[in-house]
């Protein structure tokens, strides 16, 4: 583990460099990203305080996180441990000071090893779980995985072998889940369809599941290739992390030709401004941060900025509208950045894994469609 005054010397830098008009870019990044990987690495290990979403059948079933999750029993929740995971990973493949990348190696080799999983899949076998984590801890179950498997590291070799079974029990849920799911989830929060559908979406180009592809593209259109008029401006509710409005967008840019999303988008969100400016959306705003459901909206923040932009790119380049999206993405971005600061754990124990979304431009990286 990094050592807590190496942590502290980056924090203080980090405070510098946000005063400093003249800091380099460059720079700045590293060190929000070395903020970001402490935060991660000091909760993969944290198993209490702990909420589990957890059906008791009989006494036997009262058991500790670790007992149940031996993977994933940190960072409050389950659905975090395994999007801190993914966080690691992330920075990890994108190159880190050596104490920080033997610290990240050693948290994953501990995490990610085929014990461990086998202890996770005999968690999802067990009777009243057939709808645990869905759609969002398996979504960031998929996303651990893509990560993974685009990476061409003997590390990332390792832990996508020992991973790859809980891949496939999760998978098997998505296929089992979407015949049955009448309508779409719209809302802004782990339950969400749209947010969980993309992730999913991305994971199956990624390994070529073709199949699956086809039901969630299939699905997609189903729900979203009619709908009008997106009512962004009652966004954001007062627990939101994920936007209806724009996840949906987010979506529909990954099943839809450049051409065709634009015109969808003309109708589904009529009102992006074409002058460039960044005061059409306004960022959701945090009273309490210690509160875990309303921090929530820093998280809204953070997942705006990533979808804006996205869309945004998937625009042609001469649409009038990329400069508004852009500019409000940017707008967001600063506000959530801001509020990634580890001070208390309801916010801490997740947000640097949106950041780390975001500020690695992971959404541009979306496996283009078929």
């Amino acid at each position: 583990m990094l050592s807590r005054t190496f942590f502290a010397a980056i924090a203080n830098f980090a405070f510098l460099c946000s005063n400093i008009a003249e800091a380099q870019p460059d720079t700045v990044v590293q060190v929000q990203e070395t903020r970001f990987l402490e935060l991660a690495l000091d909760c993969v290990d944290r198993e209490y305080p702990n909420k589990i979403s957890h059906v008791l059948q009989d006494d036997s079933d009262a058991r500790t996180p670790r007992d149940m999750h031996p993977a994933f029993y940190g960072c409050y929740d389950w659905h975090s441990a395994v999007h801190g995971h993914w966080l690691i990973v992330r920075l990890l493949r994108g190159g880190l000071e050596p104490e920080a990348e033997r610290a990240a190696t050693a948290a994953l080799d501990a995490h990610l090893t085929p014990q461990a999983m086998a202890g996770e899949i005999a968690y999802f076998q067990r009777e009243g779980t057939a709808s645990f984590e869905r759609p969002y801890g398996l979504a960031w179950l998929l996303q651990l995985g893509t990560e993974l498997r685009e990476w061409d590291d003997p590390r990332a070799r390792r832990w996508a072998d020992a991973l790859a079974p809980l891949e496939a029990v999760v998978a098997d849920r998505y296929r089992s889940w979407l015949p049955n799911l009448a309508y779409p989830i719209r809302i802004g929060t782990h339950n969400q369809s749209a947010f969980g559908f993309a992730l999913a979406l991305d994971w199956a180009r990624t390994v070529g599941d073709e199949a699956l592809e086809a039901q969630l593209v299939e699905t997609s259109l189903r729900f979203h290739r009619d709908d009008q008029a997106c009512p962004i401006g009652y966004e954001p509710s007062g627990e939101d992390f994920l936007s209806p409005c724009l996840m949906e967008a987010d979506l529909m840019r990954r099943v839809l030709d450049p051409v065709a999303f634009s015109d969808w988008l003309t109708v589904f969100l009529p009102g992006i401004p074409t002058d460039g400016s960044n005061d059409w959306l306004e960022p959701g705003v945090v009273l309490d941060p210690s509160d875990g459901k309303l921090v929530h909206l820093d998280g809204v923040n953070l997942s705006r900025a990533w979808n804006l932009e996205a869309i945004a790119h998937a625009l042609p380049l001469d649409d009038r509208r990329r400069a508004s999206l852009l500019a409000a993405s940017a707008r967001h971005a600063e506000s959530g950045i801001a509020s990634v600061s580890g001070d208390d754990y309801a916010g801490g124990h997740w947000l640097a894994s949106f950041a780390t979304y975001l500020t690695t431009q992971r959404a541009l990286e979306a496996p283009a469609g078929r």
